[in-house]
């Protein structure tokens, strides 16, 4: 059995250089709320934050309509106290309060995956990511500088939020304007020229007895490394004012609009040469059981960077959002809200898989690898080929009005708590094509584009030439209209009993055109054709949950809940493909939706005077109309059936006033219930799953004003998928990973706080890609120091 063990901390990621500009504003902002507090601010005293403040009692959703306590589902809410103390500056790190959640999967050959590429509970969760419960798209890294809870639903929940992924989602709550004035900032430095600077800023616009208008700006600021890694850097900027009208009124409006912008330079990974599980993929070795000069092959530097110097991902994202909401009664009130957003994506990346070994001393055999070997016995003249670069230049859009109303009202003895709506969304992408590096036939090459020189295996330069990015005036453009109609009630029959359950009716059309450049010499003559593509798919799904609940006492529930989902084909990039006889592609028009449906016991207590939440849940997803490929044929099927089923644990709150604890246990034991196995080994598991795993982040607070904190992750073995690759790792090792926190307050207005991320400096792997080829590589011992100002 193959295995690795090697270095990738999900440290937080380098923070931007504040400067120019971005100083001189964070200084102008600042200065006035410190100097003026008496004309333009009116001071906040600010105490000793209680360590408690990460338990929250309801989800900022409206579908949900119980409180967290009497859901009858697993619900983790990450609130923004945990993320400042951590230093958590993106979505993906702060998931690592999610136990099980991840970016565990590199990419697919020599594809890598970008952004918040998130695994959970077994499945691709990153399509299914929502800010204010309305879909965000994009294969983006999101920041959290205006959010201000995560909230993750965990198992099949299409009911509430239309297609998605089987066993959950994510959603993203960002920060609304208040009544009372704030100004919270701060500025940090740390490894890898980490360097970040954000401000929240909100200031009442109609005094103590007016209606209640508000003015919030959040801005932030970033320019770094990644500590561990050469060449790869996190750049962005980010801006977000809203403001707020009738807060202290039965008719309430809010504004929001956010911009940010960055400009990255992507990884790749590192290859798996030489790490333990690397074997000689010669099939005549392997066969022989005899060893070669590639068996003894050294680990590479895991700080190497095999990209160029051309690399890039630049990112714009802008969204608007407009909310209305009138209170009709205390226990009836609509909501309607109108977003447009989108999200424009300009990235190549080059990376190395695949390729032939040309050797002195050693058999030619089919899948050999990547490396380029001119003299078996200098492995320093060794090379890596360099793919042709990813190129994407996407652009996704989103157009969304939902209308939603709550109620409380009774019908005779028995209570409500009702919520209905309907959704009206349109999600669209855009995408262009690039020249690849040529079509040969008939002793002719032809290459627009060129391609990139190898890579030295042990000191690779990232700065080449050779290709050329050239677009071939070819692409596509796919896009889904929705129609989503919905209701969720709470009935409760008496103190002890209560029943929630919820329906969902989608209809969607979505339309997918196309073209296609093939390229072809013959008899020296070079001709192109462009190939169109015109699909279209429409549909309905059905979805909805239902759970009971009882509280044998007011601070607990025992409650037992089953829930629904559904994925049409074409999934969140709305790539179709045509029925069978005419291609071979998981995305074609005759495949049925997958479905999901998710089965769950479990109990939620409140203890300690309701500072502390407990929950317990067993659960089982099952995941039928699996698309799954034939590995002799490369034919794809409809015929997959898989599962995920374990154990829940969760706490969090105040065990005292001074300390605080947040911490996650679960076990996903995951099957192939029907249709080939997807593991590098050939067992019957789910890819890069581990099996169990565990968070923690706990604060104790001294009178002095002193916090110190801690934390600590550990994700059980995962296995990677499997390809034609050989020789290369089958699966990730477990990995244990500690961090620390301390901060002392200074005086009312600024604090100074240190963390220190993988403090045993863990040598570990966090994600690999399919064919096992690249890593990336864990960061090691990292630290970073925030000076934070509050008034």
């Amino acid at each position: 059995m193959a295995y690795i063990k090697s270095r990738k901390h999900a440290v937080a990621r380098a923070v931007s250089p504040f400067g120019g500009v971005a100083a001189a504003t964070l200084v102008a902002l600042a200065m006035p709320a410190g100097a003026q507090t008496t004309n333009t601010l009116k001071e906040v005293q600010v105490q000793d934050s209680v360590a408690a403040d990460y338990k929250a009692d309801t989800s900022a959703n409206p579908k949900f309509t119980a409180p967290l306590l009497d859901t009858p589902q697993t619900v983790q809410v990450i609130k923004e106290q945990i993320l400042r103390e951590q230093g958590a500056t993106t979505l993906t790190e702060a998931l690592r309060n999610t136990p099980g959640a991840g970016a565990f999967y590199l990419g697919e050959n020599g594809n890598t995956s970008t952004g918040d590429a998130i695994y959970l509970r077994g499945f691709d969760t990153s399509s299914s990511i929502f800010v204010d419960g309305i879909r965000d798209l994009g294969s983006v890294s999101r920041d959290v500088f205006n959010i201000e809870q995560v909230e993750v639903v965990k198992g099949a929940a299409s009911s509430d939020i239309g297609r998605t992924a089987p066993t959950g989602y994510i959603n993203m709550i960002t920060k609304k304007p208040k009544t009372e004035d704030s100004f919270y900032g701060s500025i940090g430095f740390g490894s890898a020229d980490y360097k970040r600077g954000s401000i929240d800023w909100n200031k009442s616009l109609s005094g103590e007895n007016g209606i209640g208008a508000a003015f919030r700006l959040n801005a932030v600021a970033e320019d770094a490394g990644v500590a561990g890694r050469d060449f790869v850097k996190n750049k962005r900027w980010g801006i977000a004012p809203s403001i707020a009208l009738g807060l202290n009124s039965p008719t309430r409006m809010y504004f929001d609009y956010v911009h940010i912008k960055q400009n990255n330079v992507p990884d790749g990974g590192v290859p798996t040469i030489g790490l333990p599980g690397y074997t000689n993929p010669d099939p005549v070795a392997l066969g022989a059981r005899r060893r070669t000069f590639l068996d003894y092959a050294s680990r590479v530097d895991s700080s190497n960077f095999y990209g160029t110097s051309s690399d890039f991902d630049n990112v714009t994202s802008d969204m608007f959002t407009a909310r209305f909401e009138h209170d009709f009664t205390p226990n009836l009130t609509l909501r309607n809200t109108t977003r447009y957003g989108k999200t424009s994506q300009d990235y190549m990346l080059t990376s190395f898989q695949g390729g032939g070994l040309a050797t002195t001393g050693l058999a030619p055999a089919a899948n050999l690898g990547y490396l380029a070997t001119p003299s078996a016995l200098n492995p320093y003249g060794w090379t890596v080929t360099r793919n042709l670069p990813t190129n994407k230049d996407q652009e996704n859009t989103v157009f969304v009005n939902q209308t939603n109303v709550t109620a409380k009202f009774d019908t005779g003895s028995v209570g409500h708590t009702l919520s209905a709506g309907v959704e009206l969304m349109r999600e669209s992408q855009r995408a262009s094509n690039f020249y690849g590096a040529g079509y040969a036939s008939v002793g002719t090459t032809y290459a627009p584009a060129g391609s990139w020189p190898a890579a030295n295996l042990y000191a690779p330069n990232p700065y080449v030439s050779g290709y050329n990015r050239i677009n071939n005036g070819t692409g596509s453009k796919g896009s889904t209209d929705t129609i989503g109609l919905y209701v969720f009630d709470t009935v409760k029959f008496n103190e002890q009993w209560s029943l929630t359950g919820g329906l969902r009716y989608d209809h969607y059309r979505t339309d997918y055109d196309a073209t296609a450049l093939t390229l072809a010499t013959t008899r020296g003559v070079q001709t192109s054709t462009i190939a169109p593509t015109n699909l279209s798919l429409s549909d309905n799904l059905f979805t909805g949950k239902i759970g009971l609940v009882y509280k044998p006492v007011e601070n607990g529930s025992i409650y037992a809940g089953y829930s629904t989902g559904a994925q049409p084909p074409g999934g969140a990039n709305f790539t179709l493909a045509a029925a069978a006889g005419t291609t071979n592609s998981a995305a074609r028009t005759d495949f049925l939706p997958q479905k999901a449906k998710t089965f769950e016991v479990g109990t939620k207590w409140d203890i300690l005077n309701k500072k502390v939440s407990l929950t317990a849940a067993v659960y089982r997803t099952d995941v039928s109309n699996e698309v799954v490929q034939d590995s002799t044929t490369l034919q794809y099927y409809q015929t997959g059936k898989k599962r995920v089923q374990g154990i829940e644990l969760g706490v969090a709150g105040a065990i005292t006033n001074a300390w605080g604890v947040s911490a996650g246990f679960t076990t996903q034991d995951t099957k192939i219930v029907s249709g080939p196995s997807v593991l590098a080994d050939g067992s019957g598991a789910l890819a890069y799953t581990p099996k169990n795993a565990f968070t923690a982040w706990t604060t104790y607070q001294f009178p002095f004003g002193l916090t110190i904190g801690g934390g600590a992750r550990y994700n059980g073995k995962l296995n990677r998928g499997t390809d034609s690759a050989v020789g290369t790792p089958a699966y990730v090792d477990a990995y244990w990973v500690f961090d620390a926190m301390a901060s002392y307050r200074i005086n009312k207005n600024v604090d100074i706080q240190l963390n220190i991320y993988n403090l045993t400096d863990k040598d570990y792997v966090a994600s690999i890609n399919k064919s096992g080829y690249r890593y990336l590589p864990g960061t090691p011992r990292s630290a970073r120091i925030t000076a934070n100002f509050a008034f």
